[in-house]
């Protein structure tokens, strides 16, 4: 057998790309048959509209390991990738670049912006993909889909035509939220919302028959063009006796009466409000329930409209009010205004404040199916990770109301809906139709408005198989397994997912829900392009290698918890990539001569079993770690087994076999590592994906790529419970005497001479002996004994308790302790002086007063370490002194 020469250097960007391209050759992110059941996920498609960020690098990666981990555990497995074409998002892209040549959308036509916008998402398209492959992703791209491909708007035409013939959709004229920078409706969950600085203005209304005026307070004058009505408590007495007498609208011409209404608070302001139906949700309400005149005040584009009086009309809302309020002083009408924060709604997109607006828009009834998504989880037919996320399911749900689904953009799914211009029959069908089936004729006009971005997202886990088709994937791979995704979009997507699969296929789409954090940074701080504390992940793979980046998100994933990151935290990742590489080019570079033996044949030693045992129960781990979403536990127990176990205690073991001048021994000794570091490789490989491929496939003992390879399960012969006890003491009493060194500053170059005292019954005992040769190499000893009669002589050595054993090392002879004793004294005083010069600057008010803050937190932080510094050396100057 040749060695095997690994590159002296760890270098990912050597290799990282070539096993990926070879595995997209030799197709390994296909679904293999098998008798297993399927294991199916669907990524959360990002929108067509810009980079992946670090939120994107965390649920991909976790996709990823959930993937490779079901795939090498034999079941068939299929992750579906996909982009969403993000309706107001990619139409914004498109209008930005329009405004910078000078240009609208309607200067273009709607087919032209149309053709403008397709280039659009095919060069973001391609940026995506090559990310994703770039981090790793070992998606089936052969199955990729985008929301507005010809099957998926297939799916989108079929849901809406069945639900409205389920009367589940339905056009109305109502009170919904209004974009005028983006020039469309917004669902209310579009909607966020943040405080804003304003006025709470008190305006006079006058009675019409001259007897005096009542006060009513605004947040947006503006809007009393829009007034029909004040409302009044019916049970606050102030105010009874004033139901049914009119007012006068300020700046207008136009009479309003006084009505009782209950939802009016009588402890805000003066008890009276007044009703905009056409621009507030309660006033609608409250309107309907009053059957009161509709009257918008805005145009579409957020303007004053001819509601007003002319001198307003064409005015923005914002400057609307400004012109309002100036001449409401003017006239007299102003009582006074009063600083006042609120809470405003604003575009999810483009985060301009939104209005309440009036309009015909299309809806989906959604009572009846958020009953079903919640007996669903009553039934416990989906689970969340963490559970506490289901509250937010559940909330939503139980406060649903009808979902508006038009939009009034070009870019995305054109409503099937036509109106015939001669009879006005509304046809609503599959097919494009041609003449009217009412009265024949040919002049039918469609709806110009498109659906909302997640009408089609909703049908993602089912219609990227292929539905509404009774495709072999669909029959296959549905329900899928498992969702991965942000809290974010819990009510956006996740609940409407489960909606629409009960709806359209009588089950849910997916069982297990899992809910990432949110990646920020160490500050605690959202990553945002605003903050400009952003981490891009080409960046870090360009760095450290897509392994690294992977292992340390996994890392850190710790369910339930936002993960706190910077470049420097991808170290983690980047140094046990390190340790893996040398460890593997170590062994490699060893096969020089040796002969593979049969594994089957090898009588094992107790540290041969102990290894055994440890990736036993690392397997189990794993499984453990993945059927419940502990990520974090899977990357630790592999980080552990890896570099501790396998490393730190095996290998050095192994070096007296791998060293030998018997062929046998060491024949024997290569065979247990070549398997060992080939087991290693399956094990790690979901989260290190790419250098455990290239390792995996330099060793003599495998064949094929790793990625098929099967993943290690616990096996009851791997178990040996008596053999890891004995190492589990051996590794307690080398943990005792390295501590000893590290204690007493004995450099790892002077030897020391120590004495194990064991009692007689003490079960390692005949272990120990063994393996002393191995305890003194761990602890650099330069005579280590064993002794279970008490015949060895200890005077003057100093103790170190054990569990059945006592440890003696002989201190002075490594040492000289009045020596260290006078350099650890002189050390402490050094350290002392330093920190009372800290102190004092720390102290002095000008310093701090007129330091910047990073200063200081310097000092701060020099404060910190020489309070450690002289903690751990009293401490070792009170060791030194027990040898006096």
């Amino acid at each position: 057998m040749k060695a095997v020469e690994l590159p002296k250097a760890y270098d990912p960007k050597e290799f990282e790309d070539r096993i990926y391209q070879a595995w997209l050759d030799t197709g390994m992110f296909k679904p293999r048959e098998g008798k297993a059941s399927p294991f199916t996920v669907v990524m959360p498609p990002p929108n067509v509209t810009g980079i992946l960020h670090m939120g994107h690098a965390l649920n991909n990666g976790l996709q990823d390991v959930l993937t490779r981990y079901y795939r090498m555990s034999g079941r068939p497995t299929l992750w579906v990738p996909g982009t969403d074409h993000a309706g107001i998002a990619t139409q914004n892209v498109v209008e930005r670049q329009l405004a910078k040549e000078g240009l609208r959308r309607q200067d273009l036509g709607r087919d032209r912006f149309l053709e403008r916008t397709w280039q659009v998402k095919e060069k973001h398209h391609d940026i995506i993909k090559q990310q994703l492959q770039k981090i790793g992703c070992s998606c089936d791209w052969d199955h990729e889909r985008f929301t507005m491909d010809e099957g998926l708007s297939r799916a989108v035409r079929e849901s809406f035509v069945t639900l409205y013939e389920r009367n589940l959709i339905y056009k109305g004229e109502y009170l919904v939220n209004y974009c005028p920078k983006c020039g469309t409706a917004l669902a209310d969950d579009e909607v966020e919302y943040q405080e804003l600085s304003g006025f709470l203005y008190d305006v006079r209304y006058p009675y019409s028959d001259g007897s005096g005026y009542i006060t009513v307070a605004t947040t947006r004058p503006e809007t009393m063009f829009g007034d029909v009505a004040v409302a009044v408590h019916p049970d606050d007495e102030r105010y009874t006796h004033l139901v049914g007498k009119l007012l006068d609208l300020p700046l207008t011409d136009r009479k309003i009466p006084i009505i009782a209404d209950s939802f009016v608070d009588m402890t805000f302001g003066t008890g009276m409000v007044k009703i905009t139906p056409a621009h507030d949700p309660n006033d609608w309400q409250c309107g309907m329930r009053h059957n009161l005149e509709k009257r918008n005040m805005l145009n579409p584009d957020g303007t004053l409209n001819e509601q007003c009086p002319e001198k307003y009309r064409g005015l923005s809302a914002l400057d609307g009010r400004s012109a309002v309020v100036a001449d409401l002083k003017e006239q007299g009408y102003l009582v006074k205004e009063v600083a006042h924060n609120h809470d405003v709604g604003h575009c999810y997109r483009c985060h301009t404040v939104i209005e309440p607006y009036l309009s015909n828009q299309w809806f989906v009834r959604m009572q009846g199916m958020a009953e079903k998504a919640l007996q669903a989880w009553k039934d416990e037919k989906i689970q969340f990770y963490p559970k506490r996320w289901e509250n937010t399911y559940i909330h939503w749900l139980e406060n649903i109301h009808d979902w508006c689904i038009s939009r009034q953009l070009w870019w995305g799914h054109r409503i099937p809906v036509w109106e015939c211009q001669d009879c006005h029959e509304i046809l609503v069908l599959r097919e494009d139709p041609t003449v009217c089936p009412k009265c024949g004729s040919s002049h039918l006009e469609q709806e110009t408005d498109v659906l909302d971005t997640w009408f089609s997202s909703w049908l993602w886990p089912f219609s990227t198989l292929g539905w509404p088709e009774k495709t072999p994937d669909l029959a296959t791979y549905f329900p899928t397994n498992t969702l991965v995704t942000g809290y974010d979009i819990i009510f956006f997507w996740v609940s409407r997912m489960i909606m629409a699969s009960l709806e359209f296929l009588g089950e849910v789409p997916f069982r297990d829900i899992y809910i990432t954090g949110l990646v920020r940074d160490k500050q605690g701080r959202k990553m945002s392009k605003s903050l400009g504390n952003g981490i891009d992940p080409l960046e870090v793979v360009d760095q450290y290698g897509a392994d690294a980046m992977k292992f340390t998100l996994c890392y850190m994933a710790t369910q339930g918890q936002d993960i706190l990151i910077d470049m420097d935290s991808f170290k983690l990742g980047s140094r046990f990539a390190n340790k893996v590489w040398n460890a593997a080019r170590f062994l490699l570079m060893n096969l020089e001569g040796a002969e593979l033996l049969d594994l089957s044949s090898l009588q094992l030693t107790t540290m041969d079993k102990w290894i055994y045992h440890q990736l036993n129960e690392s397997s189990k781990k794993l499984k453990t770690a993945m059927e419940n979403y502990k990520f974090n536990d899977g990357a630790q127990a592999i980080y552990d087994f890896f570099w501790n176990d396998f490393c730190d205690w095996y290998i050095e073991s192994a070096k007296q076999g791998l060293y030998s001048e018997r062929s046998d021994e060491k024949n024997r000794q290569i065979t247990l590592l070549l398997d060992l570091l080939a087991e290693s490789m399956r094990l790690m490989h979901p989260f290190a994906s790419f250098i455990s491929e290239e390792i995996y496939q330099k060793l003599p003992n495998v064949q094929d790529q790793l990625i098929n390879s099967p993943y290690p399960v616990y096996r009851d012969d791997r178990s040996h419970a008596d053999e890891a006890a004995l190492v589990d003491r051996m590794q307690e009493a080398v943990t005792a005497l390295r501590a000893l060194r590290s204690d007493l500053g004995i450099p790892i170059e002077r030897k020391i001479r120590a004495v194990i005292k064991c009692d007689a019954d003490f079960p390692a005992l005949d272990f120990f002996e063994q393996q002393k040769g191995l305890i003194a190499s761990f602890v650099g000893a330069s005579s280590l004994e064993v002794d279970g009669t008490d015949a060895l002589d200890v005077d003057g050595a100093f103790p170190v308790a054990g569990t059945g054993y006592e440890i003696f090392v002989f201190v002075r002879e490594a040492i000289d302790v009045e020596k260290e004793i006078a350099k650890m004294q002189a050390e402490l005083v050094k350290n002392h002086k330093s920190l009372e010069g800290v102190l004092a600057k720390l102290s002095n008010e000008k310093f701090l007063a007129n330091a910047k803050a990073e200063a200081i937190e310097k000092e701060q932080g020099k404060k910190a370490e020489f309070e450690e510094k002289i903690e751990k050396g009293e401490k070792h100057l009170a060791l030194l002194k027990t040898f006096l």
